[in-house]
């Protein structure tokens, strides 16, 4: 503790309700192939789950109560915006010692103990509420490239090359979002990458604020790196897509909301979201967790692929409990969980691919076993291990994976410089870019394309890495919790999925 919370401050807490209709038919759905499968327009999402007219006056009532104002009503995200004082929010969701707390990053924010709690009424309506906790929630998954002799890094084009990448299609008709926690884009560095790389004109780039947060380039270093990454390997991938960046603040509030405004986005409609931030999944609030999940459980009723990177620091997370911990919200299973590998391009193709790991010093590609989350159903009849810890069957992650190693990483641009990165936050919007090739090659969007994946059907979409380990655990033929089912063979994955 660092100092007294200022009880005064006048805040915004985003309210989320419970929806008017299921989505328990998304999973069997999403069996099916692309153009026989059932999703919903934005609208008919609104419509069919959006929250129900009484839940939101019963929140208006309950604000009220508390001298509360009600903000944005938006019941097709089913979110209500709560302000007041951070007194008056205290107790109306019962929190308990707020404290002015210290991140090991040296933000300081306001962070309290010990769960929320609601009136009896609104038990079931009121599924989460976040903002009054402020703590920095998350990380960017980028790593830079440390010099070395035998250290080298591709542009996205030979990357997507060596992937056997779609021809003849450049993403037109898609839109691919992107969700950023801090940093931002300069046009001008963007004009500059693309010239380099031979695509002109340069993509349509876009920022959306949520909650407050901007493009704010120039402000630090490695979050506009992160930035310009997505934006540059998908950009490059799919120049003829749109792109929208979503930039909100690092809190589990400005997280959910961006991935939320953006799946339901009626503007921009991206039919890919690349979410490159993560953190351990225990790290998270139960409430948080199930809040993002449903969030993306919309996305795949939408017809939405969610791509996330898997984490950079091996099966531990970066966690120092001795435990092994997957990272969320890779971890979510309507997420596809991106992980990590060393790719050495040779000629054009890919020479050699085992999984990323350079512990202690430079990262791995996360991956492992959930314990937050049931094995989902299109991983039941996948072999796996348990928890090395619990020795529980759970979720595995990632799903699938893609060059992530610093040393074989990204040659991007960002603020004036040319720098050479990696890390699962490439592989994230590497896979975006791939899906939204797909998407234009097929005439429909993939969308939940996990349930496609792991049919046997799709093996040969797909490099098996076979060799290397990320800590606890260890790749061998078909999934494994390094780099899942593999990296893609992008031509031969879009007839599986055809």
């Amino acid at each position: 503790m660092i100092g007294e919370v200022d009880r005064g401050k006048t805040i915004s807490v985003s309210v989320y309700l419970r929806g008017s209709g299921s989505l328990d038919w998304v999973d069997q759905e999403a069996a099916r192939a692309p153009s026989e499968r059932r999703t919903l327009s934005r609208s008919e999402l609104a419509r069919e789950c959006g929250a129900r007219d009484e839940d939101v006056a019963a929140v208006r009532s309950f604000a009220g109560q508390y001298g509360l104002e009600v903000g944005e009503v938006d019941a097709g995200r089913r979110a209500v915006e709560l302000r007041g004082t951070v007194d008056a929010l205290a107790q109306a969701f019962g929190a308990q010692e707020l404290q002015l707390l210290e991140h090991p990053s040296g933000v300081s924010y306001r962070g309290r103990q010990g769960p929320l709690t609601i009136p009896r009424e609104l038990d079931g309506v009121i599924t989460g509420a976040f903002g009054i906790d402020e703590r920095p929630q998350v990380q960017p998954y980028i790593r830079p490239q440390v010099p070395a002799a035998d250290a080298t890094s591709y542009t996205p084009l030979q990357v997507a090359a060596a992937y056997s990448f779609p021809t003849g299609v450049t993403g037109a008709g898609e839109t691919v979002g992107f969700i950023e926690l801090g940093g931002g884009f300069s046009q001008s560095d963007l004009n500059t990458y693309f010239a380099g790389v031979g695509v002109s004109p340069p993509p349509a780039v876009t920022a959306v604020s949520v909650d407050g947060g901007t493009n704010s380039p120039g402000t630090n270093p490695d979050e506009d790196g992160e930035v310009m990454l997505d934006i540059e390997v998908a950009g490059s991938i799919a120049p003829g897509a749109k792109f929208v960046v979503y930039f909100s603040p690092n809190t589990d509030q400005g997280f959910i909301d961006a991935v939320s405004t953006a799946v339901h986005d009626t503007t921009n409609k991206p039919s890919v979201v690349s979410i490159s931030w993560g953190g351990p999944e225990d790290s998270w609030t139960q409430q948080a967790r199930t809040q993002m999940e449903q969030v993306l459980t919309e996305a795949a009723a939408a017809g939405v692929t969610v791509t996330v990177a898997a984490g950079d620091n091996g099966s531990t997370d970066g966690v120092t409990d001795g435990k092994q911990h997957v990272d969320f919200p890779s971890s979510a299973p309507h997420a596809l969980g991106c992980g990590g590998t060393t790719l050495q391009i040779s000629d054009g193709v890919a020479s050699s691919e085992v999984v990323w790991n350079d512990l202690p010093s430079d990262g791995a590609g996360g991956g492992g076993i959930s314990i937050e989350f049931v094995v989902p159903s299109y991983q039941s009849a996948v072999t796996m291990p348990d928890n090395v810890d619990t020795g529980s069957p759970g979720r595995g992650v990632p799903d699938v994976a893609g060059d992530a190693d610093p040393q074989t990483g990204y040659s991007i641009y960002v603020d004036g410089s040319q720098e050479s990165v990696g890390g699962t936050s490439a592989v994230a919007p590497l896979w975006a870019g791939l899906i939204a090739l797909i998407n234009e090659s097929l005439g429909t969007p993939v969308g939940f394309v996990q349930p496609r994946l792991y049919q046997a059907s799709a093996a040969a979409g797909f490099h098996d890495i076979t060799q290397g380990n990320n800590g606890a655990y260890t790749a061998g033929p078909g999934w494994d919790p390094c780099t899942g089912l593999g990296t893609p063979d992008g031509s031969a994955l879009l007839t599986a999925l055809g």
